[in-house]
């Protein structure tokens, strides 16, 4: 900051330019409440005019109105001066002999480009929405705050007003600087989003976004992924064009999320997102413990929910259906964190009312083509990936055994195959028809996985057919699924002992399929 700590600066002047008139008239009558001297620009003075706010024309000290077609109005030494000269002596005596009105306070925000993208995405004029003399008023007031106060959201006009009202009309140094980071953060995403919508498209292996602007989300996260570690949400400014898409929630009871809540609910959103029949997902520590499609909701919720006695205990449930009056009964007996649903039927959300520590959340289900991207972080960097949106094509089934699985294991091989591309590798699913009957994920060894995934199922793994997110290294995983009762096997394939494999498999007479690609998640 330049030049002398100024302190307690009282504000008596003021300059509004403002395109977005939300609380603007009841703004400046609470600035003139404190014989604040009010001046703006043509359509804000109007805005003020009609709400029976007097304020003076910043033209009669600019001497110009509006040059082509408005994009010059406030581009003037006459505003510019008043907002970025210093109050020193030096300062004053300067402005005086330039004739400058020194204002004390700047409140302004810019044309609407990113909503004018959303609202059409085609049109030609966008440059026209991008904002030059809003984001110049904003910077050089934030840059002068050691005098000058900014606010560049209406939603900020009562904590100046509170400011005002607790120091005597006067802005304290602290304010004014919490101000000016609130400008520049407003003026960094704001350009951001301008570079990403005028870039052009990329394409092959530079499709990734040049630059991605993240800003911190309003709700607040209980804590991190234990209870001593603080933790807060980022949302991408131009989610569109970084392919990051925020998926809108509301909290319907409970208390706040914690991280691994928003981990829980990513994984059993995407799960319930591949399947077009009432489906629910049972999560926890971020991998399915158990997925099921059914007739009706509460039919899946309780295949859902019977897959592991053990894990579900605390899990977080999405489901793809609203949820009816019956459903909640599904949750008998066993204790649930966080249930999400894109509704809630009043008698439904009464019965979840009556469970003190259950969180419920209303969101919609992602279609499943939603988002390009996905995000994690390592090594202090952000790493993104394109999001895993394959489908199973009747090409992908390749069948490497003389023994064949029937239509319906078919169908049973492509339930699991949806599912555990959402488990921790090494991840292998049993499933039985449209459910999960076990699920071993996070294991250091295939077998290991494997091994899990039977114990889980116990007798339900008899008949059951498996789906492994990556090849079998060793026919060991193979040989311990096969004693399980194992029907039917998909599996990328590609290992240097897939003979081995696959002779185990006959051996077994486990149908078997190669898909040829493998779906890791780490």
């Amino acid at each position: 900051m330049a030049g002398k700590e100024a302190g307690p600066v009282r504000v008596e002047r003021a300059l509004l330019s403002v395109d977005d008139k939300t609380g603007l008239p009841e703004f400046a009558r609470g600035l003139a409440g404190f014989h604040v001297e009010l001046w703006s620009t043509g359509g804000t003075r109007r805005a003020l005019a009609d709400a029976g706010v007097r304020a003076g024309a910043a033209e009669d000290l600019t001497g110009i109105a509006s040059w082509f077609g408005g994009r010059i109005k406030t581009l003037h030494p006459s505003l510019l001066g008043g907002i970025l000269a210093p109050r020193t002596e030096e300062g004053r005596r300067e402005m005086a002999e330039r004739g400058l009105t020194p204002f004390d306070l700047v409140v302004t925000n810019f044309y609407p480009f990113e909503r004018h993208l959303v609202e059409h995405p085609d049109a030609r004029d966008r440059e026209e929405f991008i904002d030059i003399g809003g984001v110049t008023l904003a910077r050089a007031a934030a840059k002068n705050h050691a005098w000058v106060a900014v606010v560049v959201d209406p939603a900020g006009y009562p904590a100046v007003l509170d400011e005002l009202r607790a120091h005597g009309g006067s802005t304290t140094s602290a304010f004014r600087e919490r101000l000016a980071v609130d400008a520049f953060r407003r003026t960094q995403a704001y350009d951001a989003a301008i570079a990403l919508a005028l870039a052009p498209p990329r394409e092959g292996p530079e499709a990734f976004p040049e630059e991605v602007v993240f800003r911190r989300e309003p709700f607040r996260l209980r804590y991190g992924e234990n209870p001593h570690q603080r933790a807060a949400a980022y949302g991408a400014t131009r989610p569109a064009d970084a392919g990051l898409h925020p998926r809108p929630f509301t909290m319907v009871k409970g208390d706040a999320l914690s991280f691994t809540n928003l981990l829980d609910l990513d994984t059993a959103l995407a799960i319930v997102a591949e399947f077009p029949t009432p489906t629910a997902a049972v999560v926890k520590h971020a991998t399915p413990c158990g997925v099921a499609s059914g007739a009706t909701l509460r039919d899946a919720l309780e295949r859902a929910i019977a897959t592991d006695p053990v894990a579900r205990y605390g899990c977080a449930i999405a489901v793809n259906r609203p949820f009816e009056p019956d459903d909640p009964s599904a949750f008998k007996g066993i204790f649930v964190d966080l249930c999400a649903a894109p509704a809630f039927d009043e008698t439904a959300l009464a019965a979840l009312e009556r469970r003190p520590k259950l969180k419920v959340v209303r969101t919609a289900v992602p279609p499943l083509a939603e988002g390009a991207w996905e995000a994690k972080s390592a090594l202090g960097r952000l790493l993104l990936e394109e999001a895993d949106r394959r489908e199973l094509a009747p090409t992908d089934f390749k069948l490497v055994t003389t023994t064949a699985a029937p239509p319906d294991a078919a169908c049973a091989l492509d339930f699991a195959w949806r599912v555990v591309r959402h488990a921790k590798s090494n991840a292998i699913v049993l499933a039985q028809g449209s459910r999960t009957v076990g699920i071993g994920s996070g294991q250091p060894t295939r077998v290991k996985a494997v091994e899990l995934a039977c114990e889980v199922a116990a007798e339900r793994a008899r008949g059951a057919v498996l789906a492994s997110d990556a090849f079998f290294p060793f026919a060991d995983g193979v040989e311990v699924a096969g004693r399980a009762g194992v029907s039917a096997i998909i599996q990328p394939g590609g290992s240097v002992r897939d003979p081995e494999v696959i002779a185990t498999a006959e051996r077994f007479g486990i149908a078997m399929y190669f898909t040829g690609w493998r779906v890791f998640r780490h």
